[in-house]
């Protein structure tokens, strides 16, 4: 929690949704931004909640047509994101709504079918393991 400088009193700006809410998914390309924010009650409102929505871009992604599309986890309470070119070199697309954010089976499905990537080594960190070391189900 942080001190809030104008009222004195401890809020919860910054913090990700409590453990256990369920969590909203989505990919967006490394050329794209997020923009504005929809809850249930129209447009975010920062003042009503005492926060910003949790929007947070994860250390992992996919490609497709040789753009990186990086996952990206949001809140239960959020029903929409804008997301949008962040350099408009021609103005072919403004803006876009994504109205259907992903449920974690939905991301687990996905990544299992793509070639999934982290920005670090992880070949390094994790060993691989031969027939006899792996674990029957």
């Amino acid at each position: 929690m942080r001190l809030c400088a104008q009222c004195s009193q401890f809020s919860n700006f910054d913090l990700p949704p409590e453990n256990g809410d369920t969590m909203k998914y989505f990919f967006l390309s490394d050329s794209w931004t997020t923009g504005r924010v929809w809850e249930f009650g129209g447009l975010w409102n920062e003042q009503a909640w005492n926060r910003k929505p949790y929007l947070q871009k994860q250390p992992l992604y996919i490609q497709e047509n040789d753009e990186n599309l990086w996952l990206y986890k949001t809140e239960e309470a959020v029903l929409m994101v804008e997301v949008m070119p962040k350099a408009m070199t021609q103005p072919t697309i403004g803006q876009v709504v994504l109205k259907r954010l992903l449920s974690a089976e939905q991301v687990v499905d996905m990544l299992c079918k793509e070639d999934v990537f982290h920005p670090r080594d992880l070949k390094a960190a994790v060993p691989s393991l031969n027939e006899s070391e792996a674990i029957s189900v």
